[in-house]
């Protein structure tokens, strides 16, 4: 992998993992703010962000694999 790819592939987790933070800050707002009342939001949320979590993992992984820690 060049350097040109691996910084891209840094950027790239820098990206996801702050798009996994987002969605998670999404959850803890309607577990905290809009629970019980929001109950039928749970799966679209818990779902977004299991998405976004999993996108973040597997570029990690990607990145490690490279020999590069995030």
């Amino acid at each position: 992998m060049t350097d040109e790819e691996i910084k891209a592939l840094e950027k790239e987790v820098k990206k996801l993992k702050r798009i996994a933070s987002e969605w998670a800050s999404q959850m803890h707002d309607l577990v905290e703010d809009r629970l019980p009342a929001a109950y039928e939001d749970i799966p679209g949320i818990a779902q977004s962000t299991y998405d976004a979590c999993k996108a973040w993992a597997d570029a990690n992984k990607k990145l490690a694999a490279a020999g590069v820690t995030a």
